[in-house]
């Protein structure tokens, strides 16, 4: 199981990205999809999640700037950002759940200027 993720970059603040995680490797379905983020000295966070059912879940500091999709065919999941801010700058992963254990992709890093 592969899972590639992409879309990072350098963006002015008020900006925005498209994050893509790309799964492979696999025939099962994943029961959820998130993205985490860890910026530097600090730890790993949840951002976003979605579930199979398109339930979605966010960190109270993106609701409203972010949007978590996925495509179960495609074994795709985005995250659309908006109206960025500096303190959105961290490397950024995807993480798929299923049959009890998770996977995750290698980190795009996303940096946001003031």
């Amino acid at each position: 199981v592969q899972l590639q993720a992409s879309g990072g970059g350098l963006v002015q603040a008020g900006g925005s990205l498209r994050l893509s995680c790309a799964a492979s490797g696999f025939t099962f379905s994943f029961v959820v999809m998130a993205w985490y983020r860890q910026a530097p000295g600090k730890e790993r966070e949840l951002v976003a999640r979605i579930l199979n059912n398109g339930e979605a879940n966010y960190v109270d500091s993106v609701k409203g700037r972010f949007t978590i999709s996925r495509d179960i065919r495609k074994k795709m999941a985005y995250l659309q950002m908006a109206d960025l801010r500096p303190e959105d700058t961290a490397v950024y992963y995807c993480k798929g759940s299923a049959r009890g254990y998770d996977y995750w992709g290698q980190g795009t890093q996303v940096t946001v200027s003031s």
